[in-house]
């Protein structure tokens, strides 16, 4: 057998670490993208006892915490809550997140997480073994990008998800990252091909050059590649997408007019770039981003986010 050789053999790397802010940069969202699930799992349970932390949750190999930002006093105890984030700091474009953490924890808090690409600077100690180890990393700021699509097949050729997921797949970079992906199953009209399902796309963008070019590029590749002349394309930059809860909760139950979706996309600020009858379902995808699991299951009630429960008693 070959010898088995590592460079470096107490480090998993992470994939990517992204910051999500509110326009207040008073919230964000760390979306961890992992390389070892298990591991990841590991910090989300004791991740989430951290007093900065209003919700934490896994989508896939994401892991995602929903967090004020600020800072915080944690109280490490080994197997009870090995682990945390200390702090969540916005300067200018830039997030400074300071991880702790004992023994392993205290790995995945240093150099698991400062290696992750994009990561911009990191500062760490030296951890493993019995140490408690800090580490802080410093990542770009990033706003919220939903991108909601209906309508893109006919009753011969296509499929939504297929053709958005592909297209975003194409345009993750640095500077729009692809973040998430949700089927959205809607009150099934007459009109639709057959199982009446809309998609949601999530990116990150570091500013609004990247946001511009993302949405262009997208656009064109929707109406290249699209079978259907009623293709609905609708864009909003948002934290929570929360003005959108009650309309997308109506379009799951029962059948909304067009010109209903129109005049609910003026008002909450949503931005449409192709307004064929798949507006209707594009613009109901729009608060499920990131929640996949629940999305797809028939006239479930999208629920404010722990977020907005929480914040009052941070």
């Amino acid at each position: 057998m070959e010898e088995v050789i590592l460079d470096d053999p107490y480090t998993v790397p992470y994939r990517g670490i992204y910051a999500i802010c509110d326009a207040a940069n008073e919230y964000a969202e760390i979306i961890e993208h992992s390389n070892c699930y298990s591991g990841a799992c590991w910090s989300l349970y004791h991740y989430a006892k951290a007093p900065l932390v209003l919700k934490a949750r896994s989508t896939g190999n994401m892991i995602r915490y929903f967090m004020k930002t600020g800072t915080s006093n944690l109280e490490l105890k080994p197997s009870v809550a090995a682990a945390g984030i200390e702090s969540v700091i916005v300067k200018g474009d830039e997030v400074e997140i300071t991880y702790a953490g004992l023994g392993g924890g205290g790995v995945g808090a240093t150099r698991c997480r400062a290696f992750a690409d994009g990561i911009l600077r990191y500062k760490i100690s030296e951890s493993g073994g019995e140490k408690c180890a800090r580490g802080t990393i410093v990542i770009p700021r990033r706003d919220r990008v939903l991108i909601g699509i209906d309508d893109t097949d006919s009753k011969d050729v296509g499929a939504t998800w297929t053709l958005t997921h592909n297209i975003a797949k194409k345009l993750d970079c640095h500077e729009a990252v692809y973040l998430s992906h949700s089927l959205v199953q809607l009150f099934p009209v007459p009109e639709k091909t057959q199982n009446c399902m809309s998609t949601v796309l999530e990116f990150g963008c570091v500013n609004e050059k990247a946001k511009s070019r993302l949405i262009d590029t997208f656009k064109k590749a929707l109406e290249k590649y699209t079978a259907s002349s009623q293709t609905g394309l609708v864009v909003l930059s948002d934290f929570y997408a929360k003005g959108l809860y009650k309309y997308s909760n109506r379009c799951r139950t029962e059948r909304i007019l067009k010109a209903e979706a129109l005049q609910c996309a003026r008002e909450n600020g949503v931005e449409v770039l192709l307004d064929g009858n798949g507006v209707i379902g594009a613009l109901a995808s729009l608060p499920w981003f990131g929640r996949p699991d629940e999305s797809i299951i028939p006239g479930t009630e999208i629920k404010p986010l722990a977020i907005e429960k929480l914040k009052n008693n941070v």
